[in-house]
């Protein structure tokens, strides 16, 4: 079969290796598409991932959907449509029994924190724990499923957030995360959802998710003391603490989008005046379920996907998930349906 390999900053091998057969409690999954999330592109322009560095080549990918090709005691049929929980939970923790992604020692696919690293899903197989399968409804498109697993980050959030029915959201930074937590918040009943960014591309496709406001943060500023709840979906320090200037006192701010592990300049100030909530959100629990369910009812979901890459040109699916004017989610077709 083949996979796509990271070997260092910029270099990427298409390479043959031999078909893995699964052992105990393991299927096989024949891919048939891989989203690229911020990760991979870290791994692949950067040769890291913040404090994980590449030090062997590493197969990216964990957002993936496709179809069982081998289950040797026949739980789940020959062509079964699949997607996947992409964690492998580590040790439970005290204090931490109902955040099993939150415990030490854990791993997920396409990923260079561990040694050996977690070999991800950019391949023409796969080999995953059974319990990691999660069946697709036969109405739901495989195409549409590999955005379970980003989806299940939104709602993450959301969770975190608590009920967001008739109250006002703000959404910072309109990339593929910050859409899918627009149409997230949209299905989860929030009365007007406003979004920012820098670029005009994602701002209209945000507008078209269901922001009823976008803002272009480089042109005007977001109002302050506006919004029962703001998602930060950017990163970047700056739109951090504008998050906590456009938050109403008592309100809640969500930190979605990951930062560097390095000191960044951000006024607390808000946060402390306002009495905020301010929560963190790392990956997710078991929002995948859900997700799953929202995007078989949502079929306008699958446009945050604005660019299906063959497999042969991973290179070029790299590029274009890289410029955020022009790109959304983009997705690599290993074994594309039909």
């Amino acid at each position: 079969m083949r996979a796509a390999f990271i070997e260092s900053k910029e270099a990427l091998d298409l390479a043959e290796v031999d078909t893995p057969e699964p052992g105990e409690g393991q299927v096989r999954i024949r891919v048939d598409y891989v989203g690229i999330c911020g990760s991979d592109l870290h791994y692949y322009f950067e040769g890291a991932n913040g404090a994980f560095v590449v030090r062997e080549p590493l197969v990216p990918g964990h957002e993936l959907s496709g179809r069982v090709d081998l289950d040797p005691i026949d739980e789940f049929e020959t062509g079964a449509p699949v997607t996947v929980h992409p964690a492998t939970f580590g040790t439970p923790s005290r204090g931490l029994e109902d955040s099993p992604h939150l415990w030490p020692g854990g791993a997920y696919l396409g990923s260079a924190s561990t040694t050996p690293h977690t070999q991800g899903a950019l391949s023409e197989y796969l080999l995953v724990d059974r319990g990691m399968l999660r069946r697709l409804p036969a109405t739901l498109p495989i195409r549409r499923a590999v955005l379970a697993e980003p989806l299940a980050v939104a709602l993450h959030a959301l969770t975190k957030a608590g009920d967001l029915t008739g109250k006002r959201v703000l959404v910072t930074g309109a990339g593929p995360i910050g859409l899918l937590t627009i149409a997230a918040a949209r299905v989860k009943g929030a009365a007007h959802i406003s979004a920012t960014d820098v670029l005009a591309g994602p701002l209209a496709r945000a507008s078209a998710m269901g922001a009823a406001e976008v803002i272009d943060v480089s042109r005007e500023q977001v109002p302050a003391d506006s919004f029962d709840v703001v998602f930060e979906c950017s990163g970047v320090a700056v739109s951090v603490s504008s998050a906590f200037a456009a938050a109403k006192p008592a309100g809640t701010v969500v930190q979605v989008g990951m930062v560097p592990n390095e000191p960044r300049p951000i006024n607390l100030a808000p946060f402390i005046s306002k009495e905020l909530r301010v929560f963190g959100t790392f990956r997710f629990k078991d929002e995948i379920d859900e997700a799953i369910v929202i995007l078989d009812a949502h079929p306008e979901i699958e446009d945050v996907i604005t660019h299906e890459v063959h497999a042969d040109d991973t290179v070029t699916a790299f590029g274009l998930a890289r410029n955020s004017e022009e790109s959304g989610k983009v997705v690599v077709a290993v074994w594309p349906e039909g």
